[in-house]
């Protein structure tokens, strides 16, 4: 217990404000009565694992830095040799708007396809008429690519449907596209949609399934909606046929929903081409994929003559097997 004495003097140091005693006093005084110190280490017995922990996170980030710098240098590289392949196939294969240069490019080729199918993409931060306008300039510069090495139909798939709202301005483009590389003898050309009229040459309109001449093209024009949906729409058709007993279900098969859908939408195309760096069909119609050749270029992000002619020479040497 605290002594009297002690008890007093600390008292009167009170009374007087702390005059009475200095500070080294003070704590003289009540030093015999404060808890004596720890005896033991302050140092935690877990500490080697803290130690343990932060080298282990230290590895970590060693490692992680090292795959990342290595796989930074591998994509540089890669992008580097995809542009000077380009370039190079640029300089060498130039078509000059010429009809005569682009068929001398494909002489070689064994086989050309019927049907050619592209992805096209308006991109977001294009979405205003500038957008627009390139997109319907690549469409017209690939129609005249086929037309020149002699591809009859050329199905162009934009996902928003945007080349659908401005068909005739297409066809227009495409026209005034074609006359610029083969002068006043333009191939018949036909510019359509899905379930909608077709415009032909001077602007005529005509049924989707009139027919053309041997020296023309056609374009169908697609969206996501013609797709996924159509294949769903005609799932509900046949299963209401079905269930009214105007179908029987044994009538459904492979070829019914094939031929529904190619006399709705398109057949399926022989090669789709893809103008982007990776393979994304973006909503792309799947039941006119299932035995298509699809040829994209890795780090390319546009539409390019170098492509084309570079999907045209795979497709040629591709093997089809289609099994039994």
């Amino acid at each position: 217990m605290v002594a009297a004495k002690e008890t007093d003097v600390y008292r009167t140091d009170s009374k007087l404000r702390g005059t009475l005693l200095n500070p080294t006093q003070r704590e003289n005084l009540i030093k015999p009565y404060l808890p004596s110190p720890p005896t033991t280490s302050r140092s935690s017995p877990q500490s080697p694992w803290r130690i343990r922990a932060l080298i282990k996170q230290q590895v970590h980030f060693l490692v992680f830095t090292i795959i990342h710098t290595l796989f930074s240098l591998y994509i540089r590289l890669r992008q580097t040799y995809h542009a000077l392949i380009d370039r190079v196939f640029t300089i060498l294969y130039y078509h000059h708007r010429a009809p005569e240069l682009i068929q001398q490019d494909v002489r070689g080729l064994t086989r050309i396809p019927e049907h050619l199918s592209v992805i096209l993409e308006l991109k977001g931060e294009e979405r205003g008429s500038t957008g627009l306008e390139r997109l319907i300039d690549e469409v017209a510069e690939i129609s005249a690519w086929c037309a020149c090495v002699g591809i009859p139909m050329l199905s162009v798939f934009e996902s928003t449907g945007i080349l659908k709202k401005y068909l005739s301005t297409t066809h227009r483009t495409v026209s005034s596209k074609l006359h610029a590389y083969f002068g006043r003898r333009i191939p018949a050309l036909q510019t359509r949609a899905p379930h909608g009229p077709a415009l032909l040459n001077g602007g005529g309109v005509e049924n989707a399934g009139s027919c053309l001449g041997q020296d023309h093209i056609s374009i169908l024009l697609l969206s996501s909606e013609d797709g996924r949906s159509t294949l769903v729409d005609l799932t509900k058709t046949l299963a209401e046929m079905s269930q009214r007993h105007k179908l029987s279900p044994d009538d459904i098969s492979r070829e019914l929903i094939d031929a529904e859908i190619t006399e709705s939408v398109m057949g399926e195309p022989d090669l789709l081409v893809l103008f982007g760096p990776n393979v994304g069909l973006q909503g792309y119609p799947p039941w006119q994929v299932r035995l298509t050749e699809i040829f994209h270029v890795q780090d390319n992000s546009g539409v390019g003559y170098q492509v084309f002619l570079r999907a045209l020479h795979r497709y040629a040497k591709a093997q089809m097997r289609f099994g039994r």
